[in-house]
């Protein structure tokens, strides 16, 4: 699994997670629909960092635990 597919795949649990929509998402952080389709749809080769903060941001957590997730551990990634 790429990194922007483990990112896409947090959001989507954090969103069931927390019961709220990708568009409102969309409206808390400002990130534009169209770069959030990208992510979700794994049309990004890669999520840059100031992304993820925004994102996480958006969730009301710290980067640190947006990643706190087995999803990110490196054996379950692709490192180029």
């Amino acid at each position: 699994m790429t990194t922007c597919e483990a990112v896409a795949k947090r959001i989507v649990a954090l969103l069931k997670e927390r019961n709220i929509t990708q568009y409102r998402l969309e409206q808390i952080t400002g990130v534009q629909h169209g770069s959030m389709q990208c992510i979700m749809n794994g049309r990004n080769k890669s999520v840059n960092l100031n992304t993820i903060m925004i994102i996480a941001k958006g969730f009301n957590m710290s980067v640190s635990e947006f990643l706190d997730d087995k999803l990110f551990e490196s054996e379950y990634l692709e490192l180029e």
